[in-house]
């Protein structure tokens, strides 16, 4: 893969199986990029092969827990072994607890760290391999969160693994200058975006309608716009950090 034809590269997506990830996943597939596609539910891994109709010779899947890191490596040396190594990472798996700092069981606390921060970082790590070994060259995106920027009520740890991503993502940018890297990476902090994620955030699926009732919020695909947008800046321009929120989004 050369600089200037992303699109023919590869592209590993976290968090595949349902929302952001699901159609960011289709939309690279319709680019011309090979994905492989993870995430925990295999059985919906199994519907967005059948989504991505024609496009899905240019699919594989990996189920597992991001939480796993030797099922991570494991991935990576499978797309490495098929395709020769990942081009473009999308970190998209993350999750999110109503879990106040005050009474909350710390497994939920642990749960947002491992999953939005830790296992991103793992990833990050070995798709950087891959980048590095193909040219040192490639894009690393972090699907992130407003809740990066500031801090909602009652989503203190949630907020501070996005305010964690938020560093995570320059501190990288920081390494891959100080390298002469052509490595680039990006963030993409969404406000309220329609998907699974306020019906577990909640527990509770009434609660999630009436989250994303109260207003036009945005969709996946808009996101997955964004990435493709991110990914087709010419060479020499990095967005780094790319904030949306739904226009009536007042916060």
């Amino acid at each position: 893969m050369t600089d200037h034809d992303w699109r023919q590269g590869t592209a590993l997506v976290t968090g595949a199986s349902s929302g952001i990830g699901w159609a960011t996943s289709l939309r690279l597939l319709r680019e011309g990029m090979r994905v492989a596609a993870c995430a925990r539910r295999e059985a919906r891994l199994l519907s967005l092969r059948e989504a991505a109709g024609a496009d899905a010779e240019r699919l594989v899947t990996h189920a597992f827990d991001v939480r796993d890191e030797g099922a991570i490596v494991a991935a990576f040396a499978a797309v490495r072994a098929a395709w020769g190594g990942v081009d473009v990472l999308v970190n998209n798996a993350g999750l999110g607890h109503a879990a106040p700092l005050c009474d909350a069981p710390t497994e939920l606390w642990r749960e947002m760290l491992e999953v939005n921060v830790l296992a991103l970082a793992v990833c990050t790590r070995e798709a950087l391999c891959d980048m590095r070994a193909r040219g040192d060259r490639g894009h690393v995106v972090h699907v992130s969160s407003m809740s990066a920027h500031r801090v909602p009520e009652q989503s203190g740890m949630y907020a501070a693994s996005k305010f964690a991503v938020r560093a995570l993502t320059e501190a990288l940018r920081l390494e891959l200058r100080a390298a002469r890297s052509r490595i680039r990476v990006t963030a993409v902090s969404p406000g309220y975006v329609e998907t699974e994620f306020a019906g577990h955030y909640h527990q509770s699926e009434e609660a999630a309608k009436r989250t994303y009732g109260r207003f036009p919020v945005m969709q996946p695909d808009d996101v997955a716009d964004l990435v493709v947008f991110a990914l087709s800046r010419p060479p020499h321009v990095e967005v780094h950090d790319l904030l949306v929120r739904p226009t009536a989004q007042p916060y």
